[in-house]
């Protein structure tokens, strides 16, 4: 792809500001920093040449502006990938595409992860952008490894720039399915407190009372087994913290089953049902399912709502409490 050439002309109600601020209001879907980097110039009743982004724009005068051409992303994608099994897709256009993730598979390589990624089972067989980064081309959002449900990537460069806004400003409706040990005495909570990284382990977040960032996290019971113990949640999130779910429910005494981080020691010698204890044993990653994703198209403005089942895991769990 070329690079793209635009023009604009000051009119009389945006003479007075500064350059960067007026081409940030003609070129809405570009961030300062991106328009830092295009070369403008002054062509037309604007004495030609480079030109200073704090210097104040007249009534009359034009510029010219060249965007790089789009990038190809560098994340290498070897013979196994295109081997690699097709994600579930929820939907796709030419700016985004939804899957279910599956547990157990990685967003994005990393430390210990090179290949078998989520982004690479969609790069074998679609574009994303590259504004991520070369490892984490299209990723606005992400979900940890082991749990399952509904992600979102950007295909085109607007969409990432636009999803990066609706995430930030938590413009969106983010439900969890989660099996936790222990059963509330109440049916809904709100669960709220600052959450940051931990100074005994690097790889646990906790909740901090000075410091991290704010968390709200609101707590449904729709099921319950008392005899065995567990609690099915339904969760909403209002933030979007590294573990949020995982950190909230453990710190009030509802940690997520099979959660190898915040799972709180070993249960089984307190485990009666056999099947239960069984799966248990068999199972090493966090009863937690991303279930419902709500959110305007971040190009055509439509809402958009996504669904999915309990996979089968959690099915399966769900099946030996209901007996």
């Amino acid at each position: 792809m070329q690079q793209t050439i635009k023009i604009f002309t000051v009119t009389e109600s945006d003479a007075g500001l500064r350059l960067d601020k007026f081409l940030a209001l003609q070129m809405p879907e570009y961030s300062r920093s991106e328009i830092q980097k295009f070369e403008i110039s002054g062509v037309g009743n604007r004495e030609s040449g480079i030109v200073k982004l704090s210097e104040k724009v007249k009534s009359g005068e034009e510029y010219k502006v060249e965007i790089p051409a789009v990038k190809t992303c560098n994340l290498p994608l070897t013979t196994s990938d295109s081997r690699l099994p097709t994600p579930d897709i929820l939907h796709e256009d030419n700016d985004i595409i939804v899957v279910n993730k599956p547990r157990g598979v990685a967003m994005y390589p990393g430390a210990g992860r090179e290949n078998g990624t989520l982004v690479q089972m969609i790069l074998a067989r679609a574009n994303l952008s590259c504004m991520g980064g070369d490892t984490r081309p299209g990723v606005v959002h992400r979900l940890d490894k082991d749990t399952s449900g509904i992600v979102i990537f950007a295909k085109s460069d607007a969409a990432y720039r636009a999803l990066t806004k609706t995430f930030a400003a938590h413009e969106i409706v983010r439900k969890y399915i989660a099996f936790t040990w222990g059963v509330p005495n109440w049916t809904g909570a709100d669960i709220t407190g600052n959450i940051g990284r931990s100074s005994k382990n690097r790889q646990k977040m906790t909740m901090l009372k000075i410091g991290g960032k704010e968390a709200k996290t609101h707590a449904e019971v729709i099921n319950a087994w008392p005899r065995n113990n567990i609690s099915e949640m339904r969760c909403t999130l209002f933030t979007g913290r590294t573990h949020q779910i995982r950190v909230h429910l453990s710190s009030h005494g509802f940690p997520v089953v099979c959660d190898p981080l915040y799972g709180r020691g070993n249960r089984l010698g307190s485990i009666k049902n056999p099947e239960l204890l069984e799966f248990v044993r068999e199972h090493h990653g966090q009863m937690l399912h991303a279930e419902v994703l709500e959110l305007n198209h971040p190009i055509t403005g439509e809402p958009l709502k996504f669904k999915t089942k309990l996979p089968d895991d959690m099915r399966e769990l769900k099946d030996i409490l209901n007996g």
